[in-house]
């Protein structure tokens, strides 16, 4: 091509040299046509020299790299190097899934395209990476290959072998990367090695990622048990030393020697002990009772999702609307594609071609998430081809449930990018949870339980559970973390709603005896106390026992008090049958026990107005939905759509407490029999002690735990509190419960003997209170 521009040039410059001679000043034109040939002749000759020059370096390039590879095919056997493919070979493509880090790289390439003599270099360069790695990795298959660069530095024939720089990486462990084979190259046995050559060594990312490789392979043969975050060592009498793991304690907690030479025992134990675990020998359940589950490597290729990408991009583009993807989050069971919408496409628009982009996407379903906090772009949620299992172990395993401190931890399951999700029960500081039949709804909340299980011992946490369908949760039978046995009648839970609002008001009173403001400062004020030695005389029973009680009894002490979660797997019987009263009780609940440490978790498969009205919504603030049949249930759980878009089997979304909009999260699946040796374990640690004061009903001939006499006439506090409802002009079975401090069945007792005398009414006013039908002359000394 150059020298056919140049050949043009002087025959033009020859013409028209021709035709000035016939004019007057032929002599100056001449004089200037010929300098002007000079030059273009001598420029012509510089630009062939410097080819010659760049073949020449290539030339000198190839024999050094040749002598310098020669002894290592000798070592490793390698008979033939053929360099023929090199000028063919062309830089590859690198493809991401982010496509914001990718666009400026695929704009520069598609731009600044390289010449010939580029190419023929890339190719070389090419070439010659993958001879050096055919080397390298015969006698190590498991070396990481040298990624070649897209752009080609400068070359002098003079330096040493450039090292090549690194590929980006992507983090994606769906599939490993296939791996070519190196090209054979030929190479002279005339041939030798020039003096003062550098060896290959490998780069710092070479480097890197065999140490990254050597910590995944250790990582990767170390079991469940071993994750502990931080080795707790206690020395016990008898010289033994308690630690999470005794394969662990060996590594790297040194056996002590002692002064007389003898050496500690190494105990093993699940978990960091506590009072507790060291006094009643309680085990926590191991995770060696769960069913492993291997993950699946069938998730979305990068050459896939970047398909997805385009494929999105067209099918909106279709409808009108403009976007961009930003970037791709894949997940367990569903992908997320974050797109940013062009300037006047409104959010709305792509809400209402969910349906439409379900259909020519051809997938189950698709959830468009408006709003995704800190980031400008709209989330477009498709299901993966194939969904992966969320094992429950593996949740438990993760960092973010050993990390947390709580007894009332609760495994939730996995987001949208395989992050655990773990939650406490004690900020919540109640649960409400609805989903339609076969959503998963029972599997999350035997997760729930069985994490508290795993967290926590009968001291720390106790458990109230309400089971009416009598299926679900009668596998959690005599364990030592009960009140009271599984309750299946609704009177019964009625009853039980009825004793957690009286041991809130007990516990209100307990702690503002104390000075302190919720549950944990009074067990550590108490704890403290106990650890001293000068354990805490109950103040209530001294106030007990000035309305007449045996004075001569000793005393008793204030222990720690535990938490106390209530379980009900079907909300919605339980208010068929009993009506408007358990709202009431549930709504108090919910107002006042979260300092008293009383946490309610309800379960329901039909969300509807009736079920969860909004004096319960207003006050459980945090809330799980699991898939519902119409976006009208989802706004009765969640106050807004998108439920209904959910692909069952544990897909949920999560509100968490503070948080305007929900979070989707893949509910951890655990079998049926993963539940029962989890329960069997935890039977097997000791007999349950049950409450039975919990289900009894108000009928006069029963006895509360109180103490008070079967007759209410002859009860010692009988006048007085009759005294007091004449004064009052009102009285209530709440009111006297917490003016005199007595139980509920006592006090029920109480109010139905005055009814029948004749002094209050038999009705009752919209707050339960009834009128007093007597005057002052009734008081009694």
């Amino acid at each position: 091509m150059d020298l056919l521009a140049t050949t043009l040039i002087l025959l033009g410059t020859f013409a028209i040299s021709i035709s000035l001679l016939l004019s007057q000043s032929w002599l100056t034109i001449l004089e200037v046509t010929g300098r002007l040939t000079l030059n273009l002749i001598e420029w012509s000759k510089q630009q062939w020299q410097n080819r010659v020059n760049e073949s020449e370096k290539c030339q000198k390039l190839i024999c050094r790299v040749r002598d310098a590879l020669l002894p290592f095919a000798r070592e490793k056997g390698v008979t033939a190097v053929d360099f023929s493919a090199a000028e063919e070979a062309s830089p590859v493509k690198n493809v991401k899934i982010l496509r914001n880090e990718s666009n400026a790289e695929a704009s520069s390439t598609s731009q600044d395209k390289p010449d010939s003599n580029n190419s023929r270099l890339q190719g070389v360069k090419s070439a010659l990476f993958n001879t050096l790695n055919g080397l390298k990795n015969r006698g190590n298959p498991t070396a990481h290959p040298i990624v070649e660069d897209k752009v080609m530095p400068p070359i002098n024939p003079d330096d040493p072998l450039p090292q090549p720089a690194q590929k980006p990486v992507i983090h994606n462990e769906s599939k490993p990367e296939s791996r070519s084979e190196p090209k054979a190259v030929e190479v002279s046995a005339d041939s030798s090695p020039k003096e003062g050559l550098p060896e290959q060594v490998p780069t710092p990312q070479d480097m890197q990622v065999q140490s990254d490789n050597a910590a995944a392979s250790q990582a990767a043969t170390q079991s469940p048990d071993d994750f502990e975050l931080t080795p707790y060592v206690e020395e016990v009498e008898g010289g033994e030393v308690n630690v999470p793991n005794a394969a662990q304690a060996t590594a790297d907690v040194a056996k002590p020697g002692r002064e007389d030479g003898s050496t500690p025992e190494v105990k093993s134990c699940n978990r960091d002990p506590s009072a507790y675990h060291q006094q009643h020998n309680m085990q926590l359940p191991s995770l060696e009772l769960l069913d492993p589950y291997e993950p699946d490597d069938d998730g979305f290729s990068e050459e896939e999702l970047t398909d997805l990408s385009l494929l999105l991009e067209q099918r909106l583009a279709e409808f009108g609307v403009k976007v961009t993807v930003e970037s791709v989050q894949p997940g367990p069971v569903v992908t997320r594609f974050e797109i940013l919408p062009a300037p006047g496409v409104k959010v709305s628009q792509i809400n209402n071609l969910a349906k439409d982009l379900a259909r020519v996407l051809s997938v189950k379903s698709v959830r468009v998430v408006d709003v995704i906090p800190g980031k400008s772009v709209v989330g477009i949620e498709i299901p993966n081809e194939k969904r992966e299992i969320v094992s429950f172990r593996d949740v438990l395993s993760s960092g973010e449930f050993l990390k947390s401190k709580s007894p009332l931890s609760i495994a939730i399951g996995k987001d949208i990018s395989g992050k655990p999700v773990v939650a406490d029960i004690a900020r919540m500081p109640h649960l409400l949870v609805a989903g339609t039949t076969g959503a998963g709804k029972s599997v999350g909340v035997n997760s729930m339980i069985l994490s508290m299980l795993y967290k926590s011992t009968p001291q720390e946490v106790r458990l109230i559970m309400i089971d009416p369908k009598m299926l679900e949760l009668s596998v959690y039978d005599d364990i030592p973390h009960l009140l009271t046995p599984v309750v299946t009648d609704m009177n019964d839970a009625a009853n039980a709603l009825r004793w957690c609002v009286f041991e809130m008001d007990r516990r209100y009173q307990l702690m503002a005896k104390m000075g302190v403001r919720n549950i944990a400062g009074f067990n550590m004020k108490v704890q403290k106390a106990i650890d001293e030695g000068n354990p805490i005389i109950d103040p209530l029973h001294q106030q007990a026992a000035s309305f007449g009680h045996d004075k001569a009894e000793a005393p008793p002490t204030l222990s720690p008090l535990p938490y106390i979660v209530v379980v009900v797997d079907e909300f919605a019987d339980m208010i068929m049958v009993v009506g408007k009263e358990v709202e009431q009780l549930i709504a108090r609940i919910a107002q006042k026990a979260r300092a008293a440490g009383i946490h309610l978790i309800l379960a329901t498969q039909r969300p509807s107005v009736n079920v969860i009205t909004g004096l319960i919504k207003a006050n459980i603030p945090t809330r799980i939905s699991f898939m519902v049949n119409t976006k009208i249930d989802s706004r009765t759980i969640l106050d807004q759509g998108g439920a209904e878009q959910l692909l069952g089997m544990g897909d949920m979304l999560y509100l968490a407490p503070g948080s305007g909009s929900p979070k989707r999260v893949h509910g951890a699946f655990m079998s049926d029999e993963e539940v029962i040796r989890v329960a069997e374990f935890v039977k097997s640690q000791g007999e349950p002690q049950y409450l039975q004061a919990i289900t009894q009903s108000a009928e006069p001939e029963e006895t509360d735990k109180s103490g008070g006499p079967k007759s209410a006439e002859d009860d010692p506090l009988y006048d007085q509190i009759v005294n007091f409802a004449i004064e009052n002009r009102k009285v209530s079975v709440s009111l006297i419960q917490r003016q005199f401090s007595i139980g509920y069945n006592r006090s029920a007792r109480i109010v139905e003997a005055m009814e029948r005398s004749g002094l209050i009414s038999t009705s009752k006013t919209s707050s339960g209170q009834r009128e007093v039908l007597v005057g002052g002359d009734h008081l009694r000394e």
